[in-house]
């Protein structure tokens, strides 16, 4: 299983690499991807072979991630992509030390619910040390520590037609005559529902840096970095993915990514 879960990862950083001198990842902003016949984004589609319902076949619901430890953490984790959203809205959390931060989970719930920093901080927490994997080739082992999303999506009481969290970001990635595209991810329930998928607030035992998507980045262990969304401020829980964004369920996704990223 593991070979089969490593060659698709092999296929993924292969296609990128076929952009060559283009250093196309999942961190940098290609906006020609999103272009129809475009032969990079062809390539990329390829690396789909395995359908998610195979993958989830081969890996299972609820298996774990590998974890590490202490001693593995070699280095600090890298930030990259967007570093330092520069909306008004962020800057202004930002100044306030993300005192007046709020989470919102909305959509398809009995009701709309909204977590303060500290509210998140005070529910019980989590902390596990994993490799994050990017599709550009480069991996960090890091301890990152948050509050489960599966109990915080229970207090909003998700409805049973609900199939996809989508996730908002304050991550301004890309400016266009039409006005800001922010960065949004999505997953389905059973990902949202892993035990080690956090809402992180803490990086390697110490407050989450700006440089690493603070106040709140979601981690997803078992998918790739780019499904690691940061600056998260809302999550909606929906039943389709085609009203957001250009339809595929996230930024890079919609510009030619896998959508699933599964690792």
């Amino acid at each position: 299983m593991s070979n089969i879960i490593l060659s698709r990862r092999k296929l993924l950083i292969g296609s990128a690499a076929l952009g060559s001198s283009l250093a196309l990842t999942g961190c940098d902003q290609f906006d020609f991807l999103g272009q129809r016949g475009n032969p990079v984004r062809q390539a990329l589609e390829q690396a789909n072979v395995l359908t998610y319902r195979a993958q989830r076949a081969l890996i299972g619901d609820q298996t774990l991630a590998r974890e590490y430890s202490v001693s593995e953490i070699r280095q600090g984790m890298k930030p990259n992509g967007s570093t330092e959203p520069m909306t008004p809205e962020y800057l202004f959390l930002k100044g306030q030390n993300f005192a007046n931060y709020k989470l919102t989970i909305k959509g398809m719930v009995e009701r709309e619910v909204s977590f303060s920093l500290d509210e998140l901080r005070n529910m019980p927490a989590r902390s596990q040390i994993t490799r994050h994997d990017c599709v550009e080739g480069w991996s960090c082992i890091a301890k990152w520590t948050g509050t489960a999303l599966g109990p915080v999506l229970d207090m909003a009481g998700v409805k049973p037609e609900a199939r996809y969290c989508v996730y908002h970001c304050f991550d301004n990635i890309q400016k266009t005559l039409a006005g800001d595209v922010f960065y949004y991810e999505s997953s389905d329930l059973v990902d949202a529902y892993h035990p080690q998928t956090i809402l992180s607030y803490g990086l390697n035992d110490q407050v989450l840096p700006v440089s690493n998507g603070a106040p709140v980045r979601l981690r997803i262990e078992r998918a790739l970095g780019y499904k690691q969304p940061k600056y998260l401020h809302t999550i909606e829980l929906v039943d389709d993915l085609t009203p957001f964004g250009r339809g595929k369920g996230g930024y890079w996704p919609d510009n030619g990514y896998d959508w699933y990223g599964g690792i």
